[in-house]
């Protein structure tokens, strides 16, 4: 048990290395969260640095997760509630992570790690119509909750364990909590699309 309390504690440790930050203070010497949006993710990075700091921020907030669903999945077996809260520990330490004052990002590249890795053919499919949504409305944020709502809803019509099922509906429900004023946002569109410009007062150049 200590140990599978200890992968689960080193799973949110990895998930608080949020790349935006580092990328952007590496690249920049300043802090992604005082421009754009304020968050710190791969969208942001996107509108205030450009596609290809977007990119590696995006490769690297997948890959958090997938180490963390592994790091589950050798302490605890495939599938197993170990796996899945190591998974779900990196998204909160994306979200609130340690090492940046508990002000991190929406989690949502980190969850693609960790559904794919937990569940790889539902998140597919859930993935295929995020990404249609995305490129049809331009609003990564819908196509973010489409994301997380449809995965449990597929993953219950295919062979899961009941830790994936409960593990995806949790994360599903961070998801829409993080998102509450893109929501709004939405409903009253308000909503930045992708590849919309930000005040120049709020880009870094």
């Amino acid at each position: 048990m200590a140990f599978e309390l200890l992968v689960i504690v080193v799973s949110y440790l990895l998930g608080s290395v949020s790349f935006s930050v580092l990328l952007v203070r590496l690249l920049k010497g300043v802090d992604i969260r005082q421009y754009g949006s304020g968050n710190a993710g791969a969208t942001n990075t996107l509108r205030v640095m450009g596609k290809g700091p977007a990119a590696l921020v995006l490769v690297l907030d997948v890959l958090k997760g997938i180490a963390a669903v592994w790091l589950g999945t050798w302490a605890g077996g495939w599938g197993t509630w170990v796996a899945v809260a190591c998974g779900i520990a990196a998204i909160i330490g994306h979200n609130w992570p340690l090492y940046f004052h508990f002000r991190g990002g929406k989690g949502i590249a980190t969850t693609i790690g960790v559904m794919a890795t937990l569940c790889f053919w539902p998140a597919l499919i859930a993935g295929i119509v995020a990404i249609a949504a995305i490129v049809l409305t331009k609003y990564v944020s819908l196509g973010s909750l489409l994301f997380v709502a449809l995965t449990p809803a597929v993953l219950i019509f295919s062979g899961f364990t009941p830790p994936e099922l409960w593990g995806s509906l949790i994360i599903a429900v961070f998801a829409f909590w993080r998102h509450r004023s893109n929501i709004v946002k939405i409903s009253q569109g308000r909503e930045n699309k992708i590849g919309s410009k930000v005040k120049e007062g709020n880009r870094v150049v």
